[in-house]
């Protein structure tokens, strides 16, 4: 069956969808007016602050919330009063923070969430966090409508963190104290100057994007002697947050045995039901506080999980992309990797640096960023560039051996303004294996996790898009961008929402996640600013759609 008649079936079928579960009259395009409201209503509604009980009420835990103040930092009037409107503990970190591992997760004894001094966006649901990479797209959204002001707070809660908290962190909560997400700051700082042009601003920026940079390039985020980075976290054992998804650990660990083909070092002989020491040592060696419940259900029939398995399901969650089989059966081999996403990422924070280092008259330190730049291009052609398949691929750094992993990461090279013309033209022709009808899938695998096919999520959509506009393809940018914002608005027509994440393949917010966080949730921040910044990419696109694939 040719593509057309697929396409054609499928248009098909998601219209007697529509027709279905709307009474038989399917609503009009005329939607995109009310989407646009509910995303400029979103950001209130998603909003937070340290006034306010909503922020600091966690819905995944049942205990009297606890809110932390950096170590000597005096009670701001606000959370005073908040703390007797909402029965909230307020307690100081232990010591002050320099570096990220100054204080230990376990020496926190109750989780809670870490102060911020200005309103930010959560992404939704059950993420009630200020999330690291989350807040860049949330970030494009809001300079996009009108809410530049709000943007710069987020920024500046950043530079907070880095300050009070050692460095960016995966989110404002204690258990998070242990690992980073892929680093947007530049980009932030960026987006929030072209919208200010205030140079007094741009210069304190820059000295915090120059303490958040230096976490990349040093210690343990070095991949080996590559001169290239990767995702590491410096917490051991299984994360605090899934405490409330008891069931992932047992279901990894089922996998396994259930596929005694695939070769990793993930599982460990043990007990079945360890006894009271056994949990007790596990709690205190391999685990961080409020996880022991976690460490001793991860038995399964006499094996249980090894601290090379946790150590990647750490730096997976760092990587902000969660489960896939990217980097081994459920990405639990992240931390050998140099990936093509961070180092990309990371190429473009050095440009960054050497533009604002230039707006700010600083030559001397132009010169020096634009050199790490270049170094790092060369360590990214070298490593990461497959010639023979003439596609981005990361790279393990311990089994020197390149992935053959197709991932839609691939399409950061183009959005950092890293790839030779050539590159991009041969990663464009790729793009038949990623895209479908309802945007681009992470990968051309179905592994049944929620970052492999058939989903699609905003960011990498949005990447991928303005990635290839900025190489020329211009009608492949926007047909991703209409393929992708029509799954939205198809979405919403159907139930009023706008959702984590959508299977691109079906077109559908209803998915079936087998591993990993199984729901969809409600929101959605990061979608919210890609659809807006979608259909500013697609005004006046009604001609041809693109090359046909």
């Amino acid at each position: 069956m040719g593509m057309n008649a697929k396409r054609m079936l499928r248009v098909v079928a998601v219209v007697l969808l529509v027709l279905a579960q709307t009474g038989g009259s399917a609503q009009p395009q005329s939607s995109r007016p009310e989407i646009t409201k509910y995303i400029h209503d979103g950001w209130e509604t998603l909003g937070r602050s340290m006034n306010e009980c909503k922020s600091v009420v966690d819905p995944k835990v049942t205990t009297a919330p606890v809110l932390y103040l950096p170590a000597g930092m005096a009670v701001p009037s606000a959370v005073a009063a908040m703390e007797e409107e909402c029965a909230v503990q307020v307690e100081h970190l232990p010591r002050k923070v320099v570096q990220m591992g100054d204080v230990k997760v376990s020496e926190i004894p109750k989780e809670g969430l870490l102060y911020l001094p200005n309103k930010y966006v959560v992404p939704g649901g059950r993420f009630n966090e200020m999330y690291g990479w989350d807040s860049y797209f949330i970030l494009l959204g809001l300079v996009q409508d009108g809410r530049a002001p709000l943007a710069k707070g987020i920024v500046e809660n950043f530079f907070f963190e880095i300050e009070n908290y050692g460095a960016i962190l995966n989110a404002n909560r204690t258990y998070f104290l242990t690992r980073s997400q892929p680093p947007f700051l530049s980009s932030m700082i960026a987006e929030v100057y072209g919208k200010t042009h205030d140079k007094a601003w741009l210069a304190r920026a820059y000295g915090y994007a120059e303490r958040d940079h230096r976490l990349w390039v040093s210690g343990a985020h070095l991949a080996g002697d590559t001169g290239l980075a990767r995702y590491t976290d410096i917490g051991a054992g299984p994360v605090p947050e899934m405490a409330d998804d008891s069931t992932y650990y047992p279901d990894v660990i089922r996998w396994l045995m259930a596929h005694p083909d695939v070769k990793t070092d993930y599982l460990v002989a043990g007990p079945d039901k360890p006894d009271a020491a056994q949990a007790a040592e596990l709690a205190t060696t391999s685990c961080d506080v409020r996880t022991s419940k976690v460490c001793a259900g991860a038995y399964v029939d006499g094996y249980r999980l090894s601290a090379a398995y946790y150590r990647g399901d750490r730096a997976m969650r760092e990587s902000g992309f969660d489960t896939s089989f990217r980097f081994g059966p459920f990405s639990g081999s992240t931390d050998e990797f140099a990936p093509v996403c961070l180092n990309s990422l990371l190429y473009k924070y050095e440009l960054d640096m050497a533009r604002f280092a230039t707006e700010l008259g600083r030559p001397r330190d132009a010169a020096l960023w634009k050199n790490r730049a270049a170094h790092r291009r060369w360590a990214i052609n070298h490593f990461l560039w497959n010639k023979e398949a003439n596609a981005f691929y990361d790279y393990n750094y311990v089994t020197k051996t390149m992935s053959e992993y197709n991932y839609i990461s691939a399409f950061y090279p183009l959005w950092a303004g890293l790839a030779t013309a050539e590159q991009a033209a041969a990663e464009e022709r790729h793009l038949a294996v990623f895209e479908h009808d309802g945007g681009m899938a992470m990968s051309d695998r179905e592994s049944g996790t929620q970052w492999d096919l058939p989903y699609g999520w905003a960011p990498t959509n949005w990447l991928a898009a303005e990635g290839l506009e900025r190489y020329g393809y211009k009608q492949d940018a926007a047909r991703i961008s209409r393929e992708f914002t029509n799954t939205v608005e198809t979405n919403y027509n159907l139930d009023g929402t706008i959702r984590e994440k959508y299977n691109v393949v079906s077109g559908s917010g209803n998915v079936r996640v087998a591993a990993g966080y199984k729901t969809n949730v409600i929101g959605f921040g990061w979608t919210n600013g890609v659809y807006l910044r979608m259909r500013l990419l697609l005004e006046g696109q009604d001609g041809p759609k693109g090359r046909t694939r």
